[in-house]
C-alpha cells in the first residue's frame, strides 16, 4: 500500500508537516516537511525502521486528534508481521509528541527492534522556499549531544542559539551518530505474547528568544489541549445559515472557524499585553501579516470579534515610527509582516519587520471602523486614536494622497516588487502581460483608502468628538471618489483599470480587483452593477470562483499565482461587494461555487485554486503551491454567509417597503 499525502498539525505558532507514516525526510521546495516554530525547522529527519526495514503503511496518517496511522514490519502471506505499530502524534505550543504502541500478533514473546533516525537542520524557511538564493552564515555551527533519554540538537551563530531536544521513555538502548548531526535512537522492546509495549517520544523546539515549550504528558494530552482551545473559539452551536444557502456552506463555516482557531499565534499589544492573532497560513506564513490578518479578522468580525481586536492591537504595537528604507518603514505605516527567524534577525532578508504594503494601513482603519460599528463599543477606537490618526497621515504624506491623489507604491528591489495583495512579480500587468512600472496606484487600494477615510471620519465624529477632522476626511474621500471615476474608468471596456502606472497610464488587464471596489463603495451604483455582473461572466467566473484575471487575455495563465488562478479570499471581498449593491443572484452563484469547491477539499478552502473552468474537470483543479490551512481562505465562508444574509435582509426590506406602499390609500 502506498500513500503520498502529508498531514499538517498546527497549534499556537507551532506546526508539523508529516508523511503518511508520521515521519520526516528533510525535504525542502514548495512542500517542505518538518517541525516548525518561529520560521525555522526544528526537526528535519524522523525516520522509523522496524526490524531493520522501513515499515509498511497499512493506514496513512490522519489527524483524528491525536493523528494516527497503522504500520507493520514487512511480511508475506506465509509469514505475516510479528507485530503492529500504532503511532499517535500531536502538536502543542513548541512540542511534538508521539506515542508508539506495539501490539504483538504472536502467541509467544519476542523482541522488537525499533530504530529512529532524528536530525534538526534549523533551516530558515526562506532557505527552504527554493528562491535560488544562498545565504552566508559565517561562524554558525550545528551540534548534537546525546543525553540519558535522547539527543539535544543546537544551532549557534554569534549570540543566536536555537535548541531542539528529543527525549524518550523508556530511554533508548543506544544513541549513536548517523551523520554530521543526525543520531540513531535504538530500542529493543520486549513484547509479551499477544501483549503490548509503548515508547513515548517528546520533541521540544526552543527557538532563539522564544518562551519555553508547553510541557505535555503525551499525544492525548497535547491533542486535548489543542481541541479545548479550538472548541472555546469555535463554540458548540453551529452558525445559523440563511434558508436556501448552498449545500456545504455550514460545514465550510465550521471548518473555517476551526482553522482560524488553530492558526492563532502569539503577539503583543501596545501596552505589552499578550495577544493571539490570526497568522496568514501554513507552511510559509505562520506569523502576523498586516493585510492577511486584517482581512481574515474582517470576514470573521460579525461572528467572532476577538481576532479583529487582537490584530488591531498587535498592528498598533508594530506601527512604523521612523524612516527605514531597508524595510520600508515610515511613520504611521502598518507592518506587512513580522518574522522571527535567523535570516530576519541578521537582516539578511528584510522581513523581520517589513512594511512593504500599500494596503495594510487603510485596511487597519477599515477594520477599526468596522469593529466599532459591529460591536457598538468605542473603547478600542478611543484607545487606538493616536495610531489611527498616524495611519491617516501616512496615507496623505508618504502613501501618496497629497502628492499625486492616490495611494501608490514603488517596487522594492530587495523585497516585494508589487505591494498590494497580488504581490508576485508580474502580477500588476497590462493585458499583454507586461509588468507595470512604478510608482504604481492599484485600483483596490484606492477603494480601501476611500473606505478608510469614510469610516475614520465617522470615528472622529462619534468616538473622538472631532467634527472638523471628520469634515476634512469626508471631503478628501469625496475628492478621491470623483478622481477615481474620472481616471481609472476604461470607457472602451466599461470596466476599471487594474492600476495606473508611473506615467499615469491605465494598466488595462481585466482583473478581479474591480470587485474590491464594490466592497469599498467607491463606485456609483450603475457602474458597480455593471462591474458586478461582468465579473460573473464566463471569462471571469470559472464556476467555482472568479479568476484573478479574465481568461482569453494574453496575460492569462490558469496556474499562475496571480494571473489566472482564483483566490477564495478575493472572491469573499467580491461577494461582500456584490451584496453591498444588492446583486443577489450574483452573490448566490458565487457562494454556490465556493461552497462546492470547499466540499471537494474536505470543507476547507485552500489559499488558491487553479483557474480551469468547472466544465473542464468535475473537481476544482488545485494550485500546486497552495497554503492550507490559510487564514483568509478559512474566513471566506464566513464572508459568504454575511453576503447571503445581507441580500436576504435587503430583499426582506424591499418586500416590506413594497407592501407598505401598496397599503397606502
Amino acid at each position: 500500500m502506498t500513500a503520498t499525502a502529508d498531514t499538517t498539525l498546527v497549534h499556537d505558532g507551532t506546526f508539523a508537516v508529516l508523511g503518511p507514516d508520521g515521519g520526516l525526510t528533510g525535504r525542502g521546495g514548495s512542500t517542505p516537511d518538518g517541525l516548525f516554530r518561529r520560521d525555522a525547522r526544528h526537526l528535519s529527519r524522523w525516520e522509523l525502521t522496524v526490524d531493520g526495514t522501513a515499515p509498511l503503511v497499512l493506514v496513512p496518517l490522519r489527524d483524528t486528534g491525536p493523528a494516527t496511522c497503522v504500520l507493520t514490519p514487512r511480511g508475506t502471506r506465509d509469514e505475516p508481521p510479528a507485530y503492529t505499530v500504532f503511532p499517535e502524534l500531536a502538536v502543542a505550543s513548541g512540542v511534538l509528541v508521539e506515542r508508539l504502541r506495539l501490539v504483538s500478533n504472536l502467541a509467544h514473546p519476542r523482541v522488537a527492534r525499533l530504530c529512529l533516525l532524528a536530525d534538526a537542520d534549523f533551516a530558515d524557511q526562506f532557505e527552504l522556499r527554493s528562491d535560488h538564493r544562498r545565504y552566508a552564515k559565517e561562524g554558525s555551527r550545528r551540534t548534537a549531544l546525546p543525553h540519558a533519554s535522547g539527543v539535544r540538537f543546537s544551532y549557534l551563530r554569534g549570540a543566536w542559539e536555537s535548541v531542539t531536544t528529543v527525549s524518550a521513555s523508556p530511554a533508548p538502548t543506544a544513541v549513536e551518530p548517523a551523520g554530521p548531526t543526525a543520531h540513531l535512537l535504538t530500542w529493543d522492546v520486549d513484547l509479551p505474547a499477544h501483549g503490548t509495549a509503548e515508547v513515548l517520544l517528546t520533541v521540544e523546539a526552543r527557538p532563539h528568544g522564544a518562551p519555553a515549550p508547553h510541557r505535555v504528558g503525551g499525544p492525548a494530552e497535547a491533542s486535548a489541549l489543542s481541541r479545548a482551545d479550538t472548541a472555546d473559539f469555535v463554540g458548540q452551536a453551529p452558525l445559523p445559515v440563511e434558508p436556501g444557502s448552498p449545500e456545504g456552506l455550514a460545514a465550510a463555516c465550521r471548518q473555517g472557524l476551526t482553522d482560524l482557531a488553530r492558526l492563532r499565534v502569539p503577539a503583543v499589544g501596545p501596552d505589552g499585553a499578550q495577544l493571539r492573532v490570526p497568522a496568514a497560513g501554513v507552511p510559509w506564513f505562520l506569523t502576523l501579516f498586516g493585510r492577511d490578518s486584517l482581512l481574515a479578522s474582517l470576514f470573521a468580525l460579525p461572528y467572532r470579534t476577538g481576532p479583529a481586536a487582537a490584530t488591531l492591537r498587535a498592528l498598533a504595537a508594530t506601527q512604523g515610527t521612523v524612516y527605514d528604507p531597508a524595510r520600508g518603514e515610515q511613520p504611521g505605516r502598518i507592518v506587512h509582516e513580522i518574522r522571527h527567524g535567523e535570516l530576519a534577525h541578521f537582516r539578511q532578508v528584510p522581513y523581520g519587520r517589513y512594511y512593504g504594503s500599500v494596503d495594510a494601513t487603510p485596511l487597519f482603519l477599515v477594520t477599526l471602523g468596522a469593529h466599532t460599528d459591529i460591536t457598538g463599543d468605542h473603547t478600542l477606537a478611543v484607545a487606538l486614536q493616536s495610531q489611527a490618526r498616524a495611519a491617516v497621515e501616512w496615507m496623505f504624506r508618504d502613501g501618496g494622497l497629497d502628492a499625486g491623489g492616490y495611494l501608490v507604491y514603488r517596487p522594492d528591489p530587495k523585497g516585494l516588487v508589487n505591494q498590494n495583495w497580488k504581490d508576485s512579480e508580474g502580477a500588476i500587468c497590462f493585458r499583454d502581460g507586461t509588468q507595470a512600472e512604478g510608482p504604481i496606484a492599484v485600483a483596490e487600494a484606492q477603494g480601501y483608502a476611500y473606505d478608510a477615510l469614510v469610516r475614520t471620519a465617522r470615528l472622529a465624529r462619534e468616538s473622538w468628538t472631532d467634527p472638523s477632522y471628520a469634515d476634512r476626511l469626508e471631503q478628501s474621500a469625496a475628492e478621491l471618489r470623483a478622481r477615481f471615476a474620472e481616471e481609472f474608468w476604461m470607457e472602451a471596456d466599461d470596466f476599471p483599470a487594474l492600476a495606473l502606472d508611473g506615467a499615469g497610464r491605465q494598466v488595462d488587464a481585466l482583473a478581479s480587483d474591480a470587485g474590491h471596489l464594490l466592497w469599498s463603495g467607491i463606485l456609483d451604483v450603475p457602474r458597480a452593477h455593471r462591474v458586478g455582473r461582468r465579473l460573473m461572466e464566463p471569462d471571469f467566473f470559472s464556476g467555482w470562483a472568479v479568476r484573478t484575471v479574465a481568461s482569453g487575455q494574453p496575460c492569462y495563465h490558469p496556474l499562475s499565482y496571480h494571473r489566472g488562478s482564483a483566490w477564495p479570499h478575493d472572491n469573499a471581498v467580491i461577494a461582500l461587494g456584490l451584496a453591498r449593491y444588492g446583486l443577489a443572484a450574483e452573490v448566490r452563484a458565487l457562494a454556490a461555487g465556493l461552497s462546492g469547491a470547499a466540499a471537494h477539499h474536505g470543507d476547507r478552502l485552500p489559499e488558491v485554486l487553479a483557474g480551469y473552468d468547472a466544465s473542464e474537470h468535475e473537481r476544482p483543479v488545485p494550485y500546486p503551491h497552495s497554503c492550507s490551512p490559510q487564514a483568509w481562505a478559512a474566513a471566506t465562508p464566513l464572508a459568504l454567509l454575511t453576503s447571503l444574509r445581507e441580500v436576504a435582509r435587503t430583499a426582506t426590506a424591499a418586500v416590506g417597503t413594497t407592501a407598505a406602499r401598496g397599503a397606502r390609500p
